[in-house]
């Protein structure tokens, strides 16, 4: 029993260094009793919980737990005695698709450790809240004209600091709806044709130095911004903006479709997409890839734009924001939990940008990957999502993972990339 208790604690040091918290002195071990930490409805989970010390369980500590759907209020809550280095906790029977949070915390001297664990119960059935407006179709389709007519612009500057023997990389500026989109480029030296990823970011405000798996290997790759300022400015920028005029901008304008911030940021993932076509090294074969909010915009992009032959999609945001109307977990940024937010005018308008309602009109293969843990982006909005898409698809399921990634996933996620680009 200690070998396994030791060996899944090891397995957590495989992390990323940079996503992964700091190691802490006593780690809490949450587990499902089944392997794949999924059920079908209907089905009892037990819980398993294991304290270590010095790659030891614990004895006699006692563990206080919770219980219930994520993001929600917990179903049921208690304490028990860790005996033989572990205790069981046997959850309430779900009778929903859906997925259940066990959080287990310890104070051992003085100080508390927690953690948690999170079963799916037939996620594969999990029907999206949002709804589909009858005139979304054509509010982007006036919103793509409307893009047209505004020509690109481009403007590129070589970046020789961050060029290599076999990439040149520029700074790119083109023209958007109110305003522009920046990005840096990186491509082959060599003469030739190649294929392309757009690579789209997750959420927040920050430099960007391009995009670089695979441009070794004979890939254009274009990284963006989506807030209209350059992307090689002093990091002090970015931070000035993230807490002054940029902060909070991703639930701006939700009461007016026609004003919302992420209008200009979907339309200028298309823009994007015009500069990349522009390219004479461009051979005319596109994937668009991104994490969180770029997995949210990846979808988007894929399904307004069908120059994308491809997209890898890395826990989506953005995913069946009326979640949380419905008694459960809305995905990121988690609108709809106060007076602020929950409007009428809001919700009405929020499916014109919800990710859910693209992902009914991807006809491109797609790669998907994220974890029951992602307690940023919540499994069951991200499932709303993918189980509308039609189109070829395959889902990766790293169970333990919270808001970040192993490094074999986006190994996996660029090998895929380029094996279909490469067809």
């Amino acid at each position: 029993m200690k070998n396994l208790f030791v060996s899944l604690f090891l397995l957590l040091l495989t992390l990323s260094v940079e996503a992964q918290p700091a190691r802490q002195v006593v780690q809490v071990i949450v587990t499902p009793d089944h392997a794949d930490w999924t059920y079908e409805k209907g089905q009892q989970p037990r819980f398993t919980i294991a304290v270590l010390r010095n790659y030891v369980p614990l004895e006699d500590v006692k563990v206080q737990y919770r219980i219930g759907p994520e993001k929600m209020e917990p179903w049921q809550e208690g304490s028990v005695t860790m005996k033989n280095g572990k205790a069981v906790v046997r959850a309430e029977r779900s009778m929903e698709a859906g997925f259940l949070n066990c959080h287990a915390s310890v104070v051992v001297d003085g100080k508390t450790y927690s953690s948690y664990a999170t079963a799916g119960f037939s996620p594969e059935t999990i029907p999206p809240t949002t709804t589909l407006p009858v005139d979304f179709l054509q509010f982007w389709a006036d919103a793509k004209d409307e893009l047209s007519k505004i020509p690109v612009k481009p403007v590129m500057t070589l970046l020789p600091e961050l060029c290599t023997d076999k990439v040149d990389v520029y700074h790119v500026s083109i023209d958007n709806i109110k305003g522009k989109i920046y990005g840096v480029l990186c491509k082959p030296k060599a003469e030739g044709k190649y294929p392309a990823i757009l690579n789209v970011p997750g959420a927040g405000v920050r430099p960007y130095k391009g995009y670089k798996p695979n441009t070794d290997k004979g890939v254009v790759t274009f990284q963006i911004g989506i807030h209209g300022i350059p992307v090689n400015l002093d990091p002090v920028v970015y931070t000035d903006l993230k807490d002054g005029a940029l902060e909070g901008y991703q639930k701006v304008n939700f009461d007016d479709k026609d004003q919302n911030y992420y209008k200009r940021v979907y339309l200028g993932c298309v823009r994007a997409i015009d500069f990349i076509e522009s390219l004479d090294c461009y051979d005319g074969t596109l994937a668009v890839t991104g994490n969180s909010q770029g997995g949210a915009l990846s979808i988007v992009t894929a399904a307004l734009d069908d120059r994308v032959d491809y997209l890898a999609a890395v826990y989506p945001a953005l995913c069946d924001l009326t979640g949380y109307l419905h008694g459960r977990a809305g995905g990121w940024p988690h609108l709809f939990l106060d007076e602020f937010t929950n409007k009428s005018d809001k919700v009405e308008n929020s499916k014109y940008y919800d990710v859910v309602n693209f992902a009914r009109f991807v006809t491109v293969p797609g790669w998907y990957t994220w974890g029951y843990n992602d307690n940023i982006c919540p499994p069951t909005s991200m499932y709303a999502a993918y189980n509308v898409i039609e189109a070829p698809k395959e889902l990766h399921v790293f169970q333990e993972t919270q808001h970040w990634l192993f490094p074999e996933q986006d190994q996996w996620r660029n090998d895929w990339l380029y094996q279909q680009l490469k067809k």
